[in-house]
């Protein structure tokens, strides 16, 4: 799938780096001595996913016909 700015608003989604610090503690319990984990965003910014790589969460998005765009 090639990314471009012509996605449709529903399919676009953010992949954002969140420091582990930041999270619930369950949350960081969970992360297994990371410093920074990497969270999927709707536009309206409704979490759908925490995951461990950046890779990882772009994976994840294509797999569900999104469209992941970092964010900075």
């Amino acid at each position: 799938m090639q990314i471009t700015h012509d996605q449709p608003a529903d399919k676009l989604v953010y992949v954002r780096a969140v420091a582990v610090a930041d999270l619930p503690e369950e949350v960081q319990e969970q992360a297994e001595g990371l410093e920074t984990l990497y969270a999927l965003h709707r536009a309206d910014g409704e979490q759908l996913a925490i995951v461990k790589e950046r890779s990882m969460a772009f994976a994840l998005a294509l797999q569900n016909d999104l469209a992941p765009v970092n964010v900075h």
